[in-house]
């Protein structure tokens, strides 16, 4: 594993000059945006036009409480705001196409995380299970399971790999390898396990860096639509234990050479919502305190923060580009987006939604990856 530090940059280089285009001449590209919304909906909104056109009713008990994109963006896995079910939608025909629950009775199975198989066949999820007796509840550990998606039967249970825990269980995110041969779990450190038996491969302890002084490494990545195949970025927060300081900056990980890249860009700040343009040549993030917010783009090919300004923000937002990367789409909480110009900040218009949003995602275009 290729660990790379970088020294502190303290400075921020000057953009360039960019000439602005006339705003209603700007727009995300031919993608789809689909928002999670109250109080069981799904907003279906075209890019181009930014008009909503779908405001979908979903069986869910709730909102989505988090929804994930298929691999292949053919379909979008919710689950509800109880933790218990999975709704599976078709991204062409806007239909729910299946429902899936493992609670019964009076056993509840909540459901932390999940992914779904590349080929649709089956679904990962991470769970926990508590059963009402007469006098007490009595409380499953944590457990990873494999469920067959066309007949809801527990294929297997998957044994949790010994010593791997980070920050909760439900902190630990899953992916599969592009091939769906190797399942990854992030957590400290990255666990590998093949999908014929589920047997631990691989272990990375990312966790603690070889170079010394440094303390524990720690970071949380989430899947990107704009990230290459295998591959897996993020922010990441480190203790330089000489200085006594905090630091941050960006890693990548390539899953296939087991490789690890990360450099640092000066002290830790509140900054989140990490978002890669298409093509994965910058990516965005937002700075939020009380009553100061501030856009930043990252150059990651020059190793460095190209730009940080102040902007007008909210208390809470997420961050996403839009399709063909022109376009900053802010949302979270509420029922509006802003749209910004990627290249200035500048504030563009605003798409209003029939309702509050709980989660928001991109997807591409006809022809895209």
């Amino acid at each position: 594993m290729r660990l790379l530090l970088l020294a502190l940059v303290t400075a921020v280089a000057v953009a360039a000059p960019v000439t602005a285009q006339p705003a209603t001449d700007l727009t995300g590209g031919t993608g789809t945006l689909l928002v999670g919304g109250y109080p069981n909906r799904v907003f279906v909104v075209d890019e181009a036009t930014e008009q909503v056109v779908a405001d979908i009713t979903m069986t869910l008990d709730g909102p989505p409480s988090n929804m994930a994109l298929s691999e292949d963006s053919t379909r979008l896995y919710m689950r509800d705001r109880t933790f218990e079910q999975i709704e599976v939608m078709d991204v062409a025909t806007r239909r729910t196409i299946d429902t899936l629950t493992l609670s019964e009775g009076q056993t509840k199975v909540r459901i932390r995380n999940f992914r779904a198989a590349p080929d649709h066949g089956s679904i990962i999820l991470l769970t926990d299970t508590a059963t009402k007796q007469l006098d007490r509840f009595e409380i499953a550990p944590p457990a990873l399971v494999q469920v067959d998606l066309a007949t809801h039967d527990v294929v297997r249970k998957i044994p949790w790999p010994d010593g791997f825990v980070s920050g909760g269980y439900s902190g630990v995110n899953l992916l599969f390898s592009p091939d769906g041969g190797l399942l990854y779990l992030f957590g400290d450190e990255i666990v590998a396990l093949e999908t014929d038996t589920f047997e631990e491969v691989e272990r990375w302890a990312l966790s603690q860096p070889d170079e010394g002084g440094v303390g524990q490494f720690t970071f949380g990545f989430n899947y990107d639509r704009n990230e290459a195949p295998g591959f897996y970025s993020g922010l990441f927060r480190v203790r330089d234990e000489v200085q006594n300081r905090s630091l941050m900056g960006v890693a990548r990980i390539n899953l296939a050479e087991r490789d690890v890249d990360f450099y640092t860009l000066g002290p830790s700040e509140p900054v989140g919502s990490f978002a890669l343009a298409p093509g994965g040549q910058k990516a965005y993030a937002l700075l939020s305190e009380i009553g100061h917010y501030e856009m930043w783009t990252f150059d990651l090919v020059g190793r460095r923060l190209a730009r940080r300004e102040t902007i007008e923000g909210r208390p809470r937002m997420g961050l996403a580009t839009s399709t063909n990367g022109q376009i900053l789409y802010i949302h979270q909480a509420g029922n509006t987006i802003d749209l910004h110009e990627a290249a200035t900040y500048r504030y563009l218009r605003t798409i209003t939604l029939p309702g509050d949003m709980s989660q928001f995602f991109v997807v591409p275009g006809p022809g895209a990856r």
